[in-house]
């Protein structure tokens, strides 16, 4: 995948958890809100990335590479979101 891919994989599920969010539509900056979920995303698999390789679970390009980085990415954008979407 590599870090190109880890890159867009990361925004593309910020971009997603945040417009798919229920309560991104009671905040009223949903912008800067935007640009944090990207980030949260991005962060969240680079993150997962890093520490598999660290730890020995996947190799460069492995199959399960892929899950686990989106799983992790999905968590870190839903958790960035719900706690800047409440009052």
């Amino acid at each position: 995948m590599g870090w190109p891919g880890i890159v867009v994989l990361g925004a593309a599920i910020g971009f997603a958890g945040w417009w798919l969010h229920p309560l991104r539509r009671m905040s009223r900056s949903g912008r800067a809100r935007l640009w944090l979920a990207l980030l949260a995303g991005m962060l969240g698999a680079s993150i997962a990335r890093m520490a598999g390789n660290v730890v020995g679970l996947f190799h460069d390009g492995e199959t399960l590479e892929w899950p686990v980085c989106t799983a992790v990415a999905m968590v870190a954008v839903a958790v960035t979101v719900g706690l800047l979407s409440r009052r």
